[in-house]
């Protein structure tokens, strides 16, 4: 029987989520026969899964294997480059558009995320929800979308900056200011604030990279 459209899509998020939590590094090679029998797919869904990675630039071919592709210095400056406007062009949207149920839902995320701050990797896996909250609060789909792409190239992120010493509660002091602003309804305030937020963490990100290759 042919695998249904929605083993496909399963097999996709399946890889994805996968590199997303670090099960899978830069430079790791995917194999194909592996991927089906630990996620209990057929093999077809998995081959087409990673056909779309690659297609995305997730993964990239070395001879006939495929792995997990690794940012450079250059890229992950483009990168981060394009999430600051997009970040910031939906946090004014948010600041237009956003329903009061949306805000509160955004401080509550804060709340709950001041309790796990000393938790870098859970807190990295909350605060992807609480930007995809705000991409949503936008309003635009087309925005939504372009956003997902680039939250799709940050998997390729081997670590978070979150890690680093003092940065979780940092980062939830400018998700609060971030919201506020959101709250108040001042667009230009909420765009400052998600540049700030997304510059230091590309800071923090440079200044890690620099630190582990000292050692």
């Amino acid at each position: 029987m042919p695998p249904s459209g929605s083993s496909q899509k399963d097999a996709y998020f399946l890889v994805l989520e996968a590199i997303d939590q670090g099960d899978y590094r830069p430079g790791d090679r995917l194999v194909e026969s592996e991927l089906a029998e630990r996620f209990g797919v057929s093999r077809t869904p998995i081959r087409e899964a990673l056909q779309r990675l690659e297609t995305q630039g997730v993964l990239a071919r070395d001879g006939r294997s495929l792995m997990v592709s690794s940012l450079d210095h250059n890229q992950l400056g483009e990168l981060y480059v394009v999430r600051a406007e997009l970040e910031a062009l939906a946090a004014r949207l948010a600041a237009q558009h956003a329903a009061p149920e949306e805000i509160r839902v955004l401080h509550d995320m804060i709340r709950r995320d001041r309790e796990i701050v000393d938790r870098p990797e859970i807190l990295a896996r909350s605060n992807k929800r609480f930007h995809r909250q705000i991409h949503l609060a936008s309003h635009n789909r087309y925005l939504v979308a372009q956003l997902e792409m680039v939250h799709r190239s940050m998997v390729l992120l081997a670590t978070t900056s979150l890690a680093a010493e003092g940065r979780g509660a940092q980062a939830l002091d400018e998700h609060a200011a971030i919201v506020g602003a959101i709250e108040t309804r001042d667009g230009a305030a909420a765009d400052a604030a998600i540049r700030n937020h997304i510059s230091r963490a590309f800071e923090t990100r440079l200044m890690s990279d620099t630190q582990r290759g000292e050692r």
